[in-house]
């Protein structure tokens, strides 16, 4: 386990959002993979009971296997409905303050999935903090990480810079999903979380102060 540390058109702030910035922050934890057998969950477990711990957070799972987001999106009519399925994920995400995305390394990238996901949507994601939980073989899922800042830039949004990767994940957890070194993952998932509640609420209170500009 290894501890690593487009032009948008200008977002108006929402007045409501004043009243929420001392409320908890909620918290979305993203299982990036859909594929049978899948490892996905345990972590995805794992993160989201550690953030529970915390106090001022509010933490919501989301499995994309939940949702069955088309492979052919829709053309260029921006007045076009999402499917229905699409359109209840986009709420549920709509709803986060910020996001952990966990997601294994598959072929030195992340699921299709995922991006699948991520492209159908937009606003959802847009000046919000993003962290990533990985898990592969000896790089615990590095490759992956690297791949999904630069996707998440396009949409705005702030990538931490430190993560938590399971390298070899499967010797880091036991068979009832807990990890081994349960002290020294907590450790990081303390540090981790404690750094996305920073940037969920900064980035939560400039959003209701401050309208967010245009790019030239």
């Amino acid at each position: 386990m290894v501890a690593s540390a487009a032009s948008t058109e200008q977002s108006v702030a929402d007045p409501n959002d004043v009243e929420k910035i001392d409320t908890p922050v909620r918290i979305a934890v993203i299982v990036g993979s859909t594929r049978e057998d899948r490892f996905g969950p345990v972590p995805a477990n794992w993160i989201a009971d550690q953030a529970r711990k915390h106090e001022g957070m509010e933490v919501e799972s989301v499995d994309l296997a939940d949702y069955e987001c088309p492979a052919v999106m829709g053309g260029d009519d921006p007045d076009a409905p999402l499917p229905d399925r699409v359109a209840e994920l986009g709420e549920r995400l709509a709803r986060a303050d910020g996001f952990v995305v966990v997601t294994p390394v598959y072929n030195r990238s992340y699921p299709a999935s995922l991006k699948n996901a991520i492209d159908w949507l937009y606003s959802e994601w847009q000046l919000k903090p993003v962290g990533f939980v990985s898990y592969g073989g000896i790089t615990g899922g590095l490759q992956a990480i690297d791949a999904l800042r630069d996707v998440f830039t396009e949409f705005h949004a702030v990538t931490l810079r430190d993560t938590i990767t399971f390298a070899n994940f499967w010797e880091v957890f036991d068979h009832d999903g807990r990890p081994v070194d349960t002290e020294g993952t907590a450790e990081l998932a303390d540090g981790f979380l404690a750094q996305l509640v920073w940037w969920t609420r900064s980035l939560r209170e400039a959003r209701s102060k401050r309208p967010y500009p245009h790019a030239g």
